[in-house]
C-alpha cells in the first residue's frame, strides 16, 4: 500500500450558547441532555488519508493498492455539516497501516513484481471544508481539499527478469513526501429531522512522486475519478447511529507503466450509541467495511493479468465531541483489522482524527435531542 489517505469532514454540528449549558447542567437528565445538545455537539470531520478518502491504500490493483481505503468515511462524522448558515471544518487525520502477503503471492510494484511483500505506512492529512448558506435542491452544497503526507516502507522479493518464476532478491525501498491530493468540487447535504443524506464527486490528482522500478512510491501517477453517496440516522431520543456511505472509483492508466487499474466499489458503514460525558458526548460502535474491485487490471503492464481485488473488515470505534464557544470539537480512534483478502496485503488499520468546525449560526437549530 503506498498510498494512505485520511479524510476528515464535519456532520451533525451546530451552536451552543452558554445558557444552553446552563440549562443542561441544572436538568441532570440523559435524555433531556441529549435533546438539548448532541445535535449542536457532534462536529463531523473523516480521515482518510492516503488516506480516504477518500486517497487510500488497498492491495489489489497495480501495487496491489488503489486511491480509496476502506472504511476510511463510515461515520455520522463523515457526513457534512448541519447548520442553515456557512460552515468552515478544518481537520488533521492520523492513520497507520501495516500488511504483508506470503510466498505465494506477487503484487506489482512499479513493474517489479514482488513476493512476501510488506508496507508499512504513517500518513498524516491535512483537509479543510467549507459549506455555503446557499440552497439548491433543498440541500446545501460545499467543497473540499485533501493533503496527504505519506512515510512509506515496503519491502520483498523481487523477481530478476520480471515474470513470476523467475530467480529473487531482497529488496526494500523507502519514501517520504506529499501524497496525491484529492478535491471535491461538488457535494451537496440534506438533512430531515435526524435523517441527513448528501452526494459528492471526488477527484484524485496525481501529484505525489512515482518512480518505475520502485517498491515504494508516494503517488499512484494516475487520475481517480469518484462518485458517492451516504445516509445516516442519528436518533435525538436515544443516540443510537446508523450510517452508510458507498461510492465507485474510475481509473485512468498509469502512462509511465502502461498499466490500467480496474474500476472498484466500496461500502463503508458504522451502528453506535452515543451518550452525555463531562459536557460533551462519548461514542462507542462498530465500523465496517467492503471492497470489491468491478473490474479487471489490464494494458501492457499487467503482468499479473486481471488481479482483481477484494477485502472485507470489520472493528471498533470510538469518538468525543465537545464544544468550546463558538467552536466545536471532536476526535475518533479507530481499529480495522482485514478479515477477507484476495489479491492485496492482508494488516490492520489505525486512524486518529481531530477536527476543528465553527459556522454561521443557523436560523432554526435543531432542538428536539
Amino acid at each position: 500500500m503506498f498510498l494512505t489517505a485520511i479524510f476528515i469532514r464535519n456532520s451533525h454540528l451546530g451552536h451552543k450558547t452558554p445558557s444552553d449549558c446552563k440549562r443542561s447542567g441544572q436538568s441532570g437528565g440523559t435524555e433531556a441532555m441529549m435533546r438539548r445538545d448532541r445535535s449542536r455537539a457532534l462536529v463531523t470531520f473523516a480521515v482518510a488519508v492516503c488516506i480516504a478518502v477518500t486517497y487510500t491504500s488497498v492491495w489489489a490493483e497495480e501495487a496491489g493498492i488503489g486511491h480509496y481505503l476502506p472504511g476510511a468515511t463510515s461515520s455520522f462524522i463523515d457526513m457534512l455539516p448541519d447548520r442553515d448558515g456557512s460552515s468552515v471544518v478544518v481537520a488533521d487525520g492520523f492513520t497507520y497501516y501495516e500488511g504483508n502477503s506470503d510466498a505465494t503471492k506477487n503484487l506489482d510494484y512499479g513493474g517489479l513484481l514482488t513476493a512476501n511483500a510488506k508496507g508499512t505506512i504513517y500518513a498524516d492529512t491535512f483537509l479543510l471544508i467549507y459549506q455555503a448558506p446557499w440552497k439548491i435542491l433543498g440541500g446545501q452544497p460545499a467543497v473540499q481539499l485533501l493533503v496527504p503526507y505519506v512515510w512509506l516502507k515496503v519491502q520483498g522479493d523481487v523477481a530478476l527478469s520480471g515474470r513470476k518464476l523467475a530467480p529473487s532478491v531482497f529488496k526494500e525501498d523507502t519514501a517520504n513526501g506529499f501524497g496525491d491530493v484529492e478535491f471535491f468540487p461538488v457535494m451537496m447535504g440534506w438533512k430531515y429531522g435526524d435523517l441527513k443524506w448528501q452526494g459528492q464527486f471526488g477527484v484524485y490528482a496525481p501529484s505525489g512522486t512515482f518512480n518505475k522500478g520502485d517498491l515504494a512510491n508516494i503517488g499512484r501517477n494516475y487520475w481517480t475519478f469518484e462518485p458517492s453517496a451516504a445516509v445516516s440516522f442519528l436518533s435525538t431520543k436515544i443516540g443510537l447511529e446508523v450510517t452508510a456511505f458507498a461510492g465507485f472509483d474510475f481509473n485512468t492508466e498509469n502512462n509511465t507503466t502502461n498499466y490500467q487499474t480496474g474500476d472498484q466499489f466500496h461500502l463503508d458503514g458504522t451502528i453506535a450509541q452515543h451518550l452525555p460525558l463531562f459536557g460533551g458526548f462519548i461514542g462507542a460502535g462498530v465500523n465496517g467495511y467492503f471492497y470489491q474491485q468491478i473490474s479487471g487490471d489490464s494494458g501492457a503492464g499487467a503482468k499479473l493479468g486481471g488481479f482483481e481485488g477484494m477485502t472485507t473488515g470489520i472493528g471498533p470505534v470510538f469518538s468525543y465531541a465537545y464544544q468550546f464557544g463558538d467552536f466545536d470539537i471532536a476526535g475518533e480512534a479507530k481499529w480495522l483489522p482485514e478479515l477477507a483478502v484476495d489479491n492485496r496485503l492482508n494488516g490492520n488499520t489505525v486512524w486518529f482524527k481531530l477536527g476543528v468546525s465553527w459556522g454561521a449560526k443557523a436560523e432554526a437549530p435543531i432542538q428536539a435531542m
